[in-house]
């Protein structure tokens, strides 16, 4: 039997679809909320799922929070914004007449702005999801987490697309980068590290290269540069608020 584990705040926009993903293929579903104030709670309670709240305390410790509360063994974790492709439903409910490995990968598809993004570095962005919760914790620094397999073993990849609706405008994805930005940067800080103007300019740089010529952005077309510029501030925001951060503190 396979639990599902989803974490939330304020995903009305999002949820209903990614619980009816699960259906036929989750024998439970656990959403641990970060006290939502649109209709994410009405609706997952009316899906008939098991909801829990609690205060947000980091993506990794909420979603190994998450992992804490299901009643089986393995659970399929999966965010909001994500639902399964048919292909993937399939392949799952193929794979749970016989669990065997410590964990599942699957290839995850981004939706930005109207567009499936195939490039930018954003595909085929293979995600460890299915796993043996004895075995497995998220990890990783905030808001960076990833799912890991603790007992040394790697994860043996499923057929089908994890579907993940990222930003719907590029307000949205403005927004989230200041948000992901003002955790990664105070991570950064926490672990000592510092920025100045010339490393700044040289990650900003490296990170649009990266995304427009080395992952071939460029063949998303104009999603592909926007991705590409829109990867580059979000660079500029963490180091330069990372900056700042040492500024005030040596004030």
């Amino acid at each position: 039997m396979i639990s599902a584990a989803i974490i939330t705040y304020n995903e009305e926009q999002n949820i209903g679809r990614c619980l009816e993903s699960l259906r036929g293929i989750a024998d439970e579903i656990v959403v641990v909320d970060s006290f939502s104030s649109d209709r994410t709670e009405a609706i997952c309670i009316s899906a008939g799922v098991k909801f829990v709240q609690r205060t947000f305390t980091g993506h990794i410790q909420q979603k190994n929070y998450a992992l804490d509360q299901c009643a089986h063994k393995w659970v399929l974790s999966l965010d909001a914004d994500e639902e399964l492709s048919e292909e993937l439903r399939e392949s799952i409910f193929q794979v749970k007449k016989i669990l065997t490995a410590s964990g599942y990968s699957f290839n995850r598809l981004t939706y930005y702005c109207g567009h499936w993004v195939r490039y930018c570095g954003w595909y085929p962005d293979t995600k460890t999801r299915l796993v043996n919760r004895e075995k497995a914790r998220w990890q990783g620094v905030n808001p960076h987490d990833r799912l890991d397999l603790l007992d040394g073993t790697t994860s043996l990849q499923l057929k089908g697309d994890l579907l993940h609706y990222s930003y719907y405008t590029r307000e949205d994805h403005l927004s989230q980068i200041e948000y992901f930005s003002d955790i990664a940067s105070r991570e950064l800080y926490t672990a000592g590290q510092r920025a100045g103007w010339f490393t700044i300019i040289t990650k900003v740089i490296a990170q649009y290269f990266k995304s427009l010529v080395l992952k071939m952005g460029f063949l998303d077309g104009a999603t592909g540069w926007t991705i590409s510029r829109l990867s580059a501030y979000a660079t500029y925001r963490k180091y330069y608020k990372l900056k700042e951060l040492h500024a005030r503190t040596s004030a």
